[in-house]
């Protein structure tokens, strides 16, 4: 079993719960505007098997053993499901904590078959409605919804993402609505909202692709308290969900 990886961080701290190792996959079939690793796209990445890539995991055990643990990244890890499934296999028999960081595309049934072997998924919710989707990612939303379904159904913990461009994804309505939206997950433990930032121009230019959000502005962490605030004024009970200390202020 092979799996085409992009690259390994052996020490996160912003990707799941404590310290994790990262394990970032390559292939990715959205397009989304403001993607911060669009070298990720193809799927030309190095093959390792799930031997060679847990023997990498096993050396920084002690690192991460209490707290944290491994999340799979991308790209899209679920267009490789098979090998995800399989390392989260082998990552439990290890007693290791794992995540899955997503976009929700994918097979169904490829999908459930990770999420059995996942502790926690972390899910971008991109856009609110469905012609966004498409426009800005080349996605479908319905898809991105049954996946959400799919692991509150296996009662998966959730953590919900959404990045915020300003003029573009900071509209009260827009941010009520998604929300909303992930408030009606049971198994929601956490929604995020992170700022949207351009450290990733200069991989466009190094690919020589012109970045299509050059022209809005950085979203400020000013900006984020006020939309976590917004919410918790709308949905009141939300605010337990908020965890923007750690991550986007």
């Amino acid at each position: 079993m092979k799996g085409r990886i992009h690259s390994f961080q052996s020490l996160g701290a912003v990707d799941g719960p404590g310290v994790r190792y990262v394990v970032f996959l390559q292939g990715c079939t959205l397009r989304c505007a403001y993607c911060h690793n669009p070298d990720t796209w193809n799927f030309d990445g190095t093959e390792y098997t799930v031997d060679e890539v847990l023997e990498k995991i096993l050396r920084y055990k002690p690192y991460f053993w209490e707290n944290g643990g491994v999340t799979v990244s991308g790209g899209e890890p679920l267009l490789q499901w098979e090998f995800v499934s399989e390392l989260f296999r082998r990552l439990h028999n290890e007693g290791i904590h794992t995540a899955l960081d997503t976009t929700g595309i994918g097979d169904p049934e490829g999908a459930r078959s990770v999420l059995l072997q996942t502790d926690l998924v972390l899910c971008d919710l991109k856009f609110s409605v469905a012609e966004d989707y498409l426009r800005y990612c080349r996605g479908n939303m319905d898809t991105v919804l049954r996946f959400l379904k799919q692991t509150e159904k296996l009662r998966v913990p959730l953590w919900i993402r959404h990045v915020v461009v300003p003029n573009l994804t900071d509209g009260r309505d827009h941010i009520l609505k998604i929300a909303e939206l992930a408030s009606g997950f049971s198994n929601l433990e956490r929604l995020e909202l992170l700022p949207f930032r351009k450290l990733c121009r200069s991989k466009y230019e190094a690919m020589g692709l012109p970045f299509p959000f050059s022209d809005y502005d950085e979203c400020t962490d000013a900006r984020i308290r006020e939309l976590y605030q917004m919410i918790e004024n709308r949905f009141p009970k939300m605010a337990g969900y908020f965890h923007f200390e750690k991550k986007a202020l």
